[in-house]
């Protein structure tokens, strides 16, 4: 279970890495350009969506660097980087597979009892 809560992680925070570029992007375009008018919408909430690109995949890619070792600190990061990438980006076509992975390679840290077997 700690192999693949650490796959999981590792693939949901490098698909999370992905997502908080073009968000932290977004917001910069959007607070740079007010003359695009309705072609960018400006965001709610940019410090947020700011801080969620950055942390939520070291989160994630670090929660899954300490699964095999240390498998409650690392499903708590994993499902941190979860919710953060909820929060700030909600659940939609790119951030569905971001979430679901770090999201249960996290249940699978927090479930995962003793060390795998090889």
């Amino acid at each position: 279970m700690r192999n693949a809560a650490l796959t999981l992680g590792l693939i949901g925070g490098l698909l999370a890495m992905i997502v908080g570029f073009f968000g932290y992007g977004y917001t910069v375009v959007a607070e740079q350009s007010g003359d695009l008018g309705s072609w960018v919408d400006q965001v709610d909430h940019p410090m947020v969506m700011r801080i969620a690109s950055f942390l939520a995949p070291i989160l994630a890619i670090a929660g899954a660097a300490m699964a095999r070792s240390q498998n409650v600190p690392a499903g708590v990061l994993m499902l941190a980087a979860a919710i953060g990438i909820f929060v700030a980006f909600g659940f939609n076509v790119f951030t569905m597979f971001p979430i679901a992975m770090c999201g249960l390679g996290g249940i699978l840290a927090l479930a995962a009892r003793q060390p795998d077997t090889h």
